[in-house]
């Protein structure tokens, strides 16, 4: 039987400079989709994203793909995953005086 499940791991949360979503276990998943929804627009530079893995959900990784965040309010970006392991988070990265408040979501399927 299939499952799926969405989570919501980081809620009107301001991130700048450095930050990460919640991290979330999702290794009984074969696919993942993150989707960042800028909830105002942002100030500044447009921030990237990064898929981190982790085995233990305490020391990360960067996975390797990486992706826009929005920048205009209700605006959404999105990263489609696959073969993740078993821990995984966004981090994401901002030039300085730059900043984005977010509702980032995490949908599972196996």
């Amino acid at each position: 039987m299939r499952m799926s499940t969405s989570a919501v791991i980081a809620r009107n949360v301001e991130w700048s400079d450095k930050a990460c979503s919640e991290p979330y276990e999702a290794g009984w998943a074969d696919t993942a989709i993150f989707f960042v929804r800028a909830l105002k627009p942002g100030s500044g530079m447009a921030g990237r994203a990064f898929l981190e893995i982790s085995p233990d959900g305490m020391h990360w990784v960067r996975e390797g793909s990486s992706f826009d965040l929005p920048t205009g309010k209700d605006e959404v970006s999105f990263l489609r995953i696959s073969h993740f392991g078993t821990w995984v988070r966004l981090a994401c990265e901002f030039a300085p005086e730059s900043s984005l408040r977010v509702l980032v979501t995490l949908h599972l399927k196996s």
